[in-house]
């Protein structure tokens, strides 16, 4: 047994994230938790399922999203919180190392002008969160997170561009089609571990058919 207290950690965020309508809320990170574990357990056959590495999986696959800037007021406050959490909860000090570097780093936009490598646990959180960003639930949180942006589903006359900082993704001029194409597309070829390529593949391409379907209704 690994003996670290994640009902807390799921409380934590829960309160943390409530109210939030982007797509980025509670259950995002749920999903995270438990898709990142999966894929370490199926690329790893001999390890157990209640390992502290998999403690460490689910956590950061929790946490991940209360200090992200798009989302969270006060990063800085809650990440301080965590810090204080994590200890209480049953890491040493080694995996609370871990676990901070990874959600501090593993956002898409803090990688577009330098790749941060992660340590293992968070190379599977980065890709069930990248995951979460394809596929039929991928489709579902980039229209649910350009409506609350206000953002137009799509408009012709404003083309793709391609990121090159983590400023120009923030600010940008974005529609949700654009966004397939800005990023959501990219994100196969972004991912660390075979568990994560496989299911980035096959979610892409359900995405890929979805938006072709999408400008042949558009262009009729």
């Amino acid at each position: 047994m690994n003996n670290v207290k994640l009902t807390k950690i799921r409380a934590f965020v829960k309160e943390q994230l409530k109210g939030e309508k982007t797509g980025h809320d509670f259950y995002h990170g749920r999903r995270v938790a438990h898709l990142a574990s999966k894929m370490y357990l199926q690329d790893n056959p001999q390890a157990d399922s209640e390992s502290r590495m998999v403690a460490i999986i689910k956590t950061a696959g929790y946490l991940h999203d209360t200090i992200d800037e798009k989302i969270c007021a006060r990063p800085e406050q809650v990440l301080e919180q965590i810090k204080a959490l994590l200890p209480e909860v049953g890491f040493t000090e080694l995996e609370v190392k871990d676990i901070l570097f990874t959600i501090q780093h593993m956002s898409f936009s803090q990688n577009i002008e330098y790749h941060y490598q992660l340590p293992v646990s968070g190379e599977y959180v980065q890709d069930a969160d990248r995951i979460e960003s394809l596929g039929a639930m991928g489709i579902a949180r980039a229209f649910t997170y350009g409506g609350a942006h206000g953002n137009v589903i799509y408009d012709p006359e404003i083309k793709p561009q391609k990121l090159i900082s983590h400023d120009q993704y923030r600010d940008h001029t974005e529609t949700t089609i654009n966004h397939f194409y800005e990023k959501l597309f990219q994100l196969e070829d972004l991912m660390n571990t075979a568990g994560g390529k496989k299911e980035a593949h096959q979610r892409t391409d359900f995405m890929r058919d979805f938006v072709a379907e999408f400008m042949n209704e558009w262009n009729v």
